[in-house]
This record gives structure tokens, sequence and C-alpha cells, in this order.
């Protein structure tokens, strides 16, 4: 079959992509699309999102940019069924259509709600709604930190409430309180307040007040978000939550260390009313005037009693009184009898001492030297004369002795005399034996010590000379002592009472 010519015009594959872009966009451009969404992970690596929008019949791929998804106040969850505005678009390279999110809000109430449920599962299970971590109400705070906004109708009841019950320094922090940025700017009011010093130029309040006034869920949405309820958690000053009527709920409810129906209410807890307490204080003095007045009386009455109940002086002394009377009585003759006795006795010890005087002992004793007389020096005489010759006999036999054992001394002396020298090295340098000195003195024992040039000195009887050492230690032959045998020197024997010539004795003068 042959192929009939054609005048329809020819696209490339991009030319036929790009103009069905245009007229994609061209016929549609910003769209709302009511979906639910499926095949959602997550960001992407890159930031970006990619997920599908879906219903009974159909389905559509979506992208969120990662610029726009930083700023959604709805983030994308699976299953969420939501309504996303943004511009339809094709792919080239799948060949498919698409459409590019702007914006994202849920499709109802439903939605929202069960939104809402699974955050707060999420942030109940951290233990941000935990009882045990509020933190109690100041009874009277010095300041009241609102966070709301400036120019609506709440800070105007707070302010009029607080002014009716009991005045207070307040600092409004100011932030929309609806919209997508509304949760940011609460969070941080409340952050901003827990940041001011103790001691700063602007005083730290000692309690926030979060409020708004009523509205349906979309418009308190604001105060479900996750940042703002994680502000007012981590808050060191306790908050009030005062967002909507009675009935309605938020995320911030939960965290808040306290919760009132109503902004009216919420300035209601934060403080007492002024007159009350007036009246209250007033009440508390007028009775602890009565109950001191009443316990005065009754330890009047107590003393009363008491007083009546003690004995009189009259009576307590009686009875003392009449014991020293009759103890007066018997004073005089007491003391009579006492002095007696002390007389008696002082009688008896002067006779004792009497008898032993020191001068009838004197008496006595000189009667007795009286009566020896000369005795004992012709005793003295008569024992003298006895004695006289054996002492002379005595004294002659000593001087006798202590000669002999002299004598006898004298030679044992003389003889060890005679050996220490004969021992000496003087002695030794007297038969004809010399001293080697090395250079500093000290005696050489091994001709191995000495070495060929080395100054040594010769130490003899009569003196010493100097002289050099040649050779290499090694004994010299010579003539003399190669011919002549060694004999030796006989000495003539000495007595032991003979000295040694050269030396004499001890004894010697």
């Amino acid at each position: 079959m042959i192929d009939q010519p054609s005048n329809a015009a020819e696209f490339t594959v991009s030319e036929l992509s790009g103009a069905l872009r245009r007229t994609i966009e061209d016929a549609f451009g910003y769209v709302r699309l009511r979906g639910e969404i499926s095949g959602f992970r997550g960001p992407h690596s890159s930031g970006h999102c990619y997920f599908s929008l879906k219903d009974e019949n159909a389905r559509i791929d979506a992208i969120i940019w990662r610029g726009t998804y930083g700023r959604l106040r709805v983030k994308p969850q699976e299953g969420l069924e939501v309504v996303a505005t943004g511009k339809i678009t094709t792919f080239a390279g799948k060949s498919s259509y698409q459409i590019v999110i702007d914006s994202i809000e849920p499709a109802g109430i439903g939605a929202l709600m069960a939104l809402v449920e699974e955050r707060k599962r999420k942030l109940a299970a951290e233990g941000l709604f935990a009882a045990e971590r509020k933190r109690a109400l100041p009874y009277l705070p010095r300041v009241i930190g609102v966070v709301t906004s400036p120019t609506g109708a709440v800070i105007r009841d707070i302010l009029h409430r607080l002014e009716d019950r009991f005045p207070r320094r307040v600092l409004v922090w100011p932030a929309r309180v609806q919209g997508e940025t509304s949760g940011r700017e609460v969070a941080a009011g409340v952050r901003g307040f827990n940041a001011f010093g103790p001691a700063g130029p602007i005083p730290r309040p000692d309690v926030i007040i979060v409020a708004r006034g009523g509205g349906s869920i979309e418009d308190l949405w604001g105060f479900n978000d996750e940042d703002l309820v994680r502000a007012v958690a981590e808050s060191v000053i306790p908050v009030i939550s005062a967002v909507g009527h009675e009935t309605d709920w938020t995320l911030v409810d939960f965290a808040a260390d306290m919760r009132a129906p109503t902004p009216t209410g919420a300035a209601e807890i934060a403080v007492p009313v002024r007159s009350e307490l007036v009246a209250t204080v007033n009440d508390l003095a007028r009775r602890r005037e009565e109950a001191m007045a009443r316990r005065m009386e009754r330890l009047r009455a107590d003393l009363r009693s008491a007083a009546r109940a003690l004995p009189t002086p009259d009576a307590i002394l009686a009875a003392k009184r009449q014991r020293l009377d009759l103890a007066a009585a018997r004073l005089p003759a007491a003391l009579r009898a006492a002095a007696r006795v002390s007389e008696t006795k002082l009688s008896q010890a002067a006779r004792r001492l009497e008898r032993a005087s020191p001068r009838i002992a004197v008496a006595r004793a000189r009667s007795r030297l009286d009566a020896i007389g000369e005795r004992p020096r012709n005793a003295l005489a008569t024992l003298a004369a006895r004695a006289r010759p054996r002492l002379t006999d005595l004294g002659g036999r000593l001087v006798f002795v202590f000669e002999a054992g002299l004598r006898e001394r004298r030679a044992r002396l003389d003889v060890l005399a005679r050996q220490a020298h004969a021992l000496s090295h003087e002695a030794t340098l007297s038969r004809g034996f010399a001293i080697v000195l090395d250079a500093a003195g000290a005696p050489v024992r091994d001709r191995a010590a000495l070495s060929a040039g080395e100054r040594v000195s010769l130490r003899f009887r009569d003196g010493a000379i100097g002289a050099r050492i040649e050779g290499g230690g090694e004994e010299p032959e010579t003539s003399a002592g190669r011919d002549a045998p060694s004999r030796p020197v006989r000495r003539p024997r000495k007595t032991s009472g003979e000295a040694v010539a050269g030396q004499g004795t001890l004894f010697d003068p």
C-alpha cells in the first residue's frame, strides 16, 4: 500500500509537549482541587513534596515546591482530604499532567478535627500535656503579660476586668490571632516574655495570658500550631490559655498551666478581687483580735485560779521560822558544852607537849654527855697505840708490791715497743728497702699500675728522690740479679731486755 501525501503540520515531540502545556495552562490556570492525599512520604531530599490527589474515579499527580512547603499552615499528610489551590501544568518527561500546589487547607471540619486529634496524640506521647509538669499560678502577680491582638475587644475586656478586680501592671505583646502566621506570632510572644531578664529595663511577667475571642475551628486553627504548643509547654512563666468561648478548645489549652473559659475568665483567674481580699483581711484581723482577747481573758482566769491555790508567804515560812527558834534556844547550851570539850582536849595536848619539850631532851642529853666525859678520847688513844705497828708494816709491804708491779709492767712495755718498731715501715726502710709513691703520693703495690714515662717518688730511710719509669713495667734483669743468688740476711738476735739500735725505751731519759 502506497502512503498518500498529507498536508498536516509536522511537530517534534518537544513542540507538541509545549503546545499541550500552553493549552492546559491557558484553559485552566489556577484551580481549587478537592481530593485525598495519597502516596505522601514527606519532603524529598531536595525539599520538594511529591504525592497524588485522588477521589473515587481519578488521580492526579501533585507537587509542592520547597519554598511553598515551608509557608504552609496545614502540612500534607497521608489520607487527609484537602482542598488544594494551584496551577495545572504538564510534565513532558512522563507525558503527564500535574498540579503545582500553592496552598492547602483541610476539606471540612471533619478533616480538621482528625488532624487535630492526630497532632494531639503525638504531643501527648511526648509528655507536653502531662499534669505533673504544669506550674502553679502566683496568687497576686505584680506584672501580667498578654499575648493577643492589641486592637481587638479581648485586650479591652481583660484590662477592664483587671481594673475591677485588682489593678496590676499589664504588658501586651501584639500578635495576629487569626491567619497563617498567627501561630508563629503567638509563639514568638510567649518566648519573648520568657526571654526578659528578672532585673531588665522591662519587668518580667509573673503570668502570661494567651487570649483570643471565639470563632470557627478555621479561625482558631493557629492555636493548634505545633510550634506554639511547644512554646507554651517550654515556658518558665505560668501560662493561662483563654482562646475562644467555653465550648471551644485548642491544643494550647492542653499545654497551658491553666485554661480559662473566656478572656474575661482569664483575668479573673489571674488576680483575686481586691475588695474581697481587703474584706477577708479585715475579717481575719477582727477574728485575730477577738481570739487574742478571749485568750487573754482565759489566761487571766487561769492566773486567778492558780493564785488562789498558792499558799501565803506566812504559811510557807511558819515551819521554817519555828525550826529557827528551836535552834536558837539550843545554841547557848551547845556552845558551852563544846567549849568544855575543847578545853579538855587542849589541856591533854599541853601535857603531851610538855613531856616532849626540846629543853627537857637537851638537858637529858647533856647529863649523859657529862657522865661519859673523857671515855671516848681515851679509847681512841689506846686503839691508835695498838694499830700503829701494824699500819707501818702494811705500808712497807704496799710500797714493795707497788714497785715490783711497776717494774714488771715497764719491762713488758719495752718489749711491745721494740716489736712495734720492728714491724714499722721505718725499720723496713733502714734494712735497705724503698717505697714507690705515685704522683698523688699513694704507695704503688703492683708494677702493672705503672706505665712508661710516669713520674714517681722513691722514699728511703733518710729521704725521698724523684724518678721516671722506663720500659713497660717489666722486671729488669741485671747481671747482679742473674748471678747472685738470693740469700737471707742474718741479723743478730736481741734479747728482750736490749733496745733496738737507734730507738730507746719509753722510760729512757
